[in-house]
């Protein structure tokens, strides 16, 4: 029978911040040697709520649309993300003046477990959901063991790598792929994965990672 580890301070798992007004996450997660290899006067933290006022949004303006987020909105995010503090890690890296200039965020995805048991007694997900209605007489799907997906296996997701313009040139987004990368592994993920575009292939190269697949969207028109 699974059984679950014993929960780890940096797990998953692990209960959620439960203080809002505080950093998004601990910052013991954050790797010393990154801090040190930072610029002089410059830090790296775990994402504040007072962060709106401190460039946060003009340094993710660089990467992507952000829209006009007045600061109701963006505390009532924060508090969102601060409850589920055990998925969603977003870092900064300030310069000596503490204005944000540079972002990254680590999303952690948890598996599914899919049991399948003889008899009666089944616990059903979503993918055992999926099976059933595959089945082309509609009626129960066959036994295939119990299992899970990579051993309920953690998989880090890279998100959101910004760094402001006059900053560009340091290896701030070197230093922010390091901490995601050492934060992924501290919290228990098998791997961590991300989306780029060839143009910034060769700098995720060397920051460890290598070409797996190919990348599919499909966005939304909001109406």
């Amino acid at each position: 029978m699974w059984s679950a580890a014993p929960l780890h301070p940096n797990s998953p798992h692990y209960p959620a911040n439960s203080n809002p007004a505080g950093p998004l996450f601990s910052p013991a997660l954050i790797p010393s040697d990154v801090s040190s290899a930072l610029p002089p006067g410059y830090t790296i933290r775990p994402l504040q709520r007072s962060d709106y006022k401190d460039g946060m949004l003009d340094v993710l303006r660089v990467l992507t649309t952000v829209g006009d987020i007045n600061e109701k909105a963006w505390d009532e995010r924060y508090d969102w993300l601060a409850r589920r503090g055990d998925e969603y890690y977003i870092l900064v890296i300030c310069d000596g003046d503490k204005k944000v200039v540079g972002t990254g965020a680590l999303l952690i995805e948890r598996k599914l477990y899919v049991p399948f048991s003889g008899g009666s007694d089944r616990r059903w997900t979503a993918a055992a959901f999926f099976v059933f209605c595959a089945t082309e007489d509609g009626g129960q799907p066959a036994d295939i063991g119990d299992g899970s997906i990579h051993n309920l296996g953690f998989v880090g997701h890279i998100e959101d790598i910004a760094v402001a313009k006059d900053q560009q040139g340091k290896k701030l987004g070197l230093r922010i792929i390091q901490a995601l990368d050492s934060m992924a592994q501290k919290v228990g993920c098998y791997k961590t994965i991300l989306d780029c575009s060839e143009t910034n292939e060769g700098f995720y190269v060397k920051c460890g990672y290598k070409r797996t697949g190919l990348e599919m969207a499909h966005y939304y028109d909001k109406k």
